[in-house]
């Protein structure tokens, strides 16, 4: 990897294609259903994994533990282990979680204000 000064060297090109195959990355990371409904609980408070996955409904423990990693590697939940036995584990929305949940809300008020707009399209199709 190169230095802090060849990394600045690079042409303005070269940051844009960076963030844009980051943004193509994390974009497949969180814009799936499950990520979607985590993001969107964890927003409302800190939750321990059975909890969440009561809220999130119909997730099984896998997809569950592969999508909390996922977004915990992005760094948009924090996992926090207390020292307790058993262990017990909380999770939470990063700063950056809880600004794609604000994303994430944007989208689902864009889809209640156009939903009919949506349904005459898909009729017409």
């Amino acid at each position: 990897m190169g230095t802090r000064d060849e990394i600045g060297a690079l042409p303005p090109e070269a940051d844009l294609a960076r963030a844009d195959s980051l943004a193509r990355e994390i974009f497949s990371d969180v814009a799936n259903k499950w990520s979607l409904l985590i993001i969107e609980f964890l927003g409302l408070r800190t939750m321990r994994f059975n909890e969440l996955r009561r809220e999130v409904g119909g997730i099984s423990h896998k997809v569950l533990t592969q999508n909390l990693r996922t977004l915990e590697r992005n760094g948009l939940v924090e996992r926090t282990v207390h020292p307790t036995v058993p262990p017990s584990v909380d999770y939470s929305l990063t700063e950056a979680g809880q600004a794609l949940r604000k994303v994430v809300d944007g989208m689902c008020d864009w889809t209640q204000t156009y939903l009919g707009h949506i349904e005459a399209a898909r009729k017409r199709f």
